[in-house]
């Protein structure tokens, strides 16, 4: 809202106060049951009367766009929803943007928040490279061989544990170890789609999966999300119907970028909305909840049409390149892809990963790395709200997404704004963002940035930093103006 507002030619004030309201949804700074600003705070920031503000909520709730909680206020309705336009089969044209925005710096940050690789100072990190040293020294008195697929076979038994333990069944002849998960994601989407294919994904999407779909020659449709509660079943129903759709990419448990976590009736709506059509489910942040896991499609799926795909990425180290995939009924194909592809896979680290597993710290580092990104988390939105709203123009303009799990936040500034422009605003003052266009494919995330927190340590002065990076958010935004205080 603002209170500098233009007054709108011919709205009485509610009316004006209805527009701000439905600008403020439409933009996606108030999503489907989030809370609206109260009726005291809207007439003091606005200067209007209360009963000003009351007639354009009761307007709001008489179009159903809004709806009232006994004692705590109005709430945003489920919008129907209507598939735009826009939403078609589109080639994904990213490589050259991403290419500029993924670099590593070569300087030290001051904010380091751009990438999203996890913390990996950590006791567990340690003992997991003395491992790898221990096993480097062996492996010069072995005989130099490949690691064929499916990988290592204590690794498999160790990884189907964790899996199990995470609520999804992993039986061994199933599991594949993957160069990561991205390569997992790869030899998937090579099972079950041919180049020109469709492939529908969450909007936004994760830019690593864009980048497949270009690579691979195939044509995305991307299908409204929540930043809450992840896609949506109605939209991607509406989608099938329209689409000859072969396959389907989704993350339920914290969505990069949103941190989005799938409802349980919303998984098994998916599931059903979707028939018998190959799922693709990204599981790479499960490990990190910060409460008690849902069940995963594919522990709901009946039909072994979901290929579950997990790494150590998020929970260990990026660099271990260590991903696994339970494919199902395209578990003879992949194999087949993963000997042709490569000869198997990385002798070193599949044997010292597994040994690591063995030692027991594995469960102790995901706990104690929960705790963190928690922590880090809750200081992050807090600062960075108060610091935020300190600008006038920019409070109740924004939205910053609250995680259940993992350590990514989704920012989304008003409509206009150009996260390009403030992400090379930010380089020039050692800050790390991510821009949001690098996530859909019609630049309709360039109002949004993604933020990591995994690397905000608690000895590092990185305050000062974040009230850096939200006075260049404040000059790079401009608000619209609807009244000037309703003159």
């Amino acid at each position: 809202m603002g209170t500098d507002f233009v007054k709108i030619n011919g709205l009485g004030k509610y009316q004006q106060v209805e527009t701000l309201l439905k600008s403020a949804i439409n933009n996606g700074v108030y999503e489907t049951d989030d809370k609206l600003p109260s009726i005291r705070e809207l007439s003091s920031e606005l200067d209007v009367s209360k009963n000003t503000v009351i007639r354009a909520f009761q307007e709001l709730e008489a179009q159903g766009v809004i709806y009232s909680v006994p004692k705590s206020g109005y709430r945003v309705c489920p919008s129907s929803v209507t598939l735009s336009p826009k939403v078609e089969p589109l080639r994904v044209d990213l490589l050259s943007v991403c290419k500029e925005f993924l670099a590593y710096p070569e300087h030290k940050e001051l904010l380091p928040t751009g990438s999203a690789h996890p913390n990996i100072d950590a006791p567990a990190i340690k003992s997991l490279y003395a491992e790898i040293g221990r096993h480097s020294r062996r492996q010069t008195h072995t005989s130099s061989h490949y690691q064929l697929p499916p990988g290592n076979s204590l690794l498999i038994k160790q990884l189907a544990k964790i899996t199990r333990d995470l609520g999804t069944p992993a039986p061994p002849n199933e599991l594949l170890i993957t160069h990561g998960a991205q390569q997992a994601i790869s030899l998937a989407l090579r099972a079950t789609t041919n180049p020109g294919d469709i492939v529908a994904v969450e909007s936004p999407c994760y830019f690593g999966n864009l980048l497949l779909l270009e690579s691979l020659g195939l044509e995305v449709v991307e299908i409204p999300s929540c930043h809450r509660d992840g896609i949506d079943p109605q939209a991607l129903k509406k989608a099938i119907d329209q689409w000859d759709i072969k396959v389907i990419i989704v993350t339920p448990n914290f969505a990069n970028p949103t941190g989005a976590m799938m409802p349980l009736e919303r998984r098994k709506e998916l599931l059903a909305i979707s028939d018998n059509i190959p799922i693709i489910e990204d599981d790479v942040f499960g490990a990190l909840s910060y409460s008690a896991s849902i069940p995963s499609l594919r522990s709901l799926d009946k039909k072994q049409r979901v290929i579950y795909v997990s790494s150590l990425s998020k929970t260990l180290d990026s660099r271990l390149r260590i991903g696994w995939m339970l494919a199902g009924r395209y578990t003879e194909q992949i194999e087949k892809y993963l000997l042709c592809d490569s000869m198997g896979g990385l002798n070193l680290m599949q044997s010292a990963v597994a040994a690591f597993f063995t030692s027991g710290k594995y469960k102790m580092h995901l706990a104690r790395m929960r705790r963190i990104y928690q922590s880090n988390a809750k200081r992050f939105i807090s600062l960075f709200k108060q610091s935020l709203d300190e600008y006038p123009h920019l409070k109740h303009h924004y939205h910053v997404s609250c995680i259940q799990g993992s350590f990514l936040l989704w920012v989304r500034l008003p409509e206009g704004t150009n996260c390009d422009a403030l992400y090379n605003a930010c380089k020039t003052q050692k800050i790390s963002i991510l821009p949001g266009s690098v996530f859909g494919t019609q630049n309709q995330f360039k109002h949004c940035f993604r933020i990591c927190v995994a690397n905000l340590t608690s000895d590092t002065d990185w305050q000062p930093a974040v009230r850096k990076l939200t006075k260049i958010v404040s000059e790079h935004t401009q608000v619209k103006k609807l009244n000037n205080k309703f003159q």
